[in-house]
């Protein structure tokens, strides 16, 4: 299971308030760096985790929210945005010391729909006080618990992890579940060029065989120029085409329009973006004007290569389509989009494959707030290559919504 699969579960407090010593306890190893020296931590430090009986998850360990200096601002500001990405926040204190700092995580915690509970750490220096625990409940807090590196209950601690993650954070509905049912074909048109990975798949590809496989249906892969003889040969008509955006004009010609033809990105944009404002903003690409500046959103990291589809291919696409003088922006993994969003005419977000729903939805909620339009890599390619209309088609379907994106 990748990690965009995996709840994600942030460790939040001033500094020394003990959250890697709480993280180490949780992960059974030494994992963060525990001393007495304040603001030990100082970027986010993950970790896998298998919690027995639920399943895998990713605990991040953060700076103090305390921090103080120009480094200690810029350290806030990583612990700040990790709390866009998480499923659960676990906020540790001492002391019974519950105040400014503490409300403006909580503030954080709510203004990005995380649920929290509260560890009072230190519990054999100084007990929890009950005023303190109803001032954490009064606040949102879902438990109150205690915590001593010399009587850990870490089990207690589990326990009301695994009941606050919310669900949506480890169910994991279909791909194509919606689309095929049993005995149907689909087939993957799965492209081998110089930016696939080095012997293997990329994650969607995989994700799409094995999701056909748990659909009881039948999964095909070919590459794109062997598509034409095996459709001549076979006689084979698939139920479904996916197909790697960047060759939906050969897979637009050579799959019959009786069949539904859809790509991985798309795919995924379904799966777990907001899919109607993607159908809504794709077609404001027709709109765009000289000057405008574009941001593409790519949710990995990896090295870029000549033709990137990023950086090169999309851009050019769009400008060939558009004709205009257009600026194009380019941020991966999860960074601060620079300047503001209203700097933007349009946000194009990639295929997320690499990110939680979770993530995604706080990485494009701040675009679509604005009222800028928001679109991703698969609806942008077949837009501007004409198949919009056709590719969205099997998931617009699905959709209750009354925009008319056509």
């Amino acid at each position: 299971m990748g990690r965009e699969r995996r709840a994600h579960i942030g460790i939040f407090g001033r500094r020394n308030n003990g959250k890697s010593t709480l993280i180490n306890f949780l992960a059974a190893q030494e994992i963060a760096i525990v001393s007495e020296i304040a603001g030990t931590t100082t970027d986010p430090v993950k970790k896998s985790f298998e919690i027995t009986g639920f399943g895998p998850v990713i605990l991040i360990d953060t700076a103090g929210i305390d921090d103080t200096g120009e480094l200690g601002t810029k350290r806030i500001a990583k612990t700040n945005q990790v709390i866009k990405t998480i499923d659960l926040a676990i906020l540790v204190i001492t002391k019974n010391t519950f105040a400014d700092f503490e409300l403006a995580l909580i503030a954080k915690f709510k203004q990005y729909d995380v649920p929290f509970i509260t560890i009072h750490n230190k519990e054999d220096l100084e007990v929890l006080q009950k005023s303190t625990a109803n001032l954490a409940q009064k606040n949102g807090s879902k438990d109150i618990l205690t915590f001593s590196n010399q009587k850990a209950n870490i089990e207690t601690i589990i326990a009301s992890i695994k009941k606050q993650i919310p669900e949506s954070a480890f169910t994991t509905p279909s791909l194509l579940g919606d689309l095929i049912s049993y005995g149907d074909i689909v087939l993957l048109i799965t492209p081998i060029d110089i930016e696939a990975p080095e012997g293997r798949l990329i994650l969607p590809q995989v994700q799409a065989i094995r999701d056909i496989l748990d659909n009881d249906a039948v999964c095909i892969v070919l590459k794109e120029r062997e598509l034409d003889a095996f459709l001549r040969k076979t006689g084979i008509k698939p139920k479904l085409v996916v197909t790697d955006s960047q060759v939906f004009l050969k897979a637009g010609a050579s799959i019959p329009e009786n069949i539904a033809l859809t790509s991985f990105s798309i795919m995924l944009a379904h799966f777990k973006g907001n899919f109607n404002a993607y159908l809504k903003g794709t077609p404001q690409i027709g709109k765009l004007q000289d000057g405008d500046k574009i941001l593409l959103l790519e949710s990995c990291s990896h090295h870029t290569s000549c033709d990137d589809i990023g950086r090169v291919k999309i851009p050019r696409w769009i400008s060939n389509f558009t004709g205009k003088q257009l600026e194009f922006v380019v941020i991966a993994g999860l960074d601060e989009i620079p300047g503001k969003i209203s700097d933007y005419a349009l946000l194009i977000q990639c295929g997320a494959c690499m990110i939680t729903q979770k993530q995604l939805t706080n990485r494009l909620q701040a675009a679509i707030d604005a009222g800028i339009p928001v679109s991703n890599y698969g609806m942008t390619i077949a837009y501007v290559q004409g198949i919009f209309n056709r590719a969205v088609a099997p998931f617009a379907k699905l959709e209750d919504h009354k925009t008319d994106y056509l």
